[in-house]
């Protein structure tokens, strides 16, 4: 199932810390499950949003938990066009 979480406070966050935050997650997304697919920031309001395919929000929870930085809040986005 894909999922669309929100990660908010990250104002100012540069370009190297979110690839070292995204890099973190890669690196053990497999021990859950989950696969981060894409992510974008947006350093002036401080909202990063990824987009993975996991087995649950609980999944991608633990993931963005172990590396430091968990979600806000996690959707499942069954449909797309």
């Amino acid at each position: 199932m894909k999922f669309m979480d929100v990660h908010r406070g990250m104002t100012g966050i540069t370009a190297e810390q979110f690839r070292a935050a995204h890099a973190a997650d890669a690196a053990i997304e497999g021990e859950e499950g989950v696969h981060f697919e894409h992510a974008w920031a947006d350093p002036e309001s401080g909202t990063v949003y990824c987009l993975s395919e996991a087995p649950s929000r609980d999944a991608v929870q633990r993931v963005h938990e172990r590396t430091g930085h968990p979600a806000d809040e996690i959707h499942s986005v069954p449909l797309s066009a």
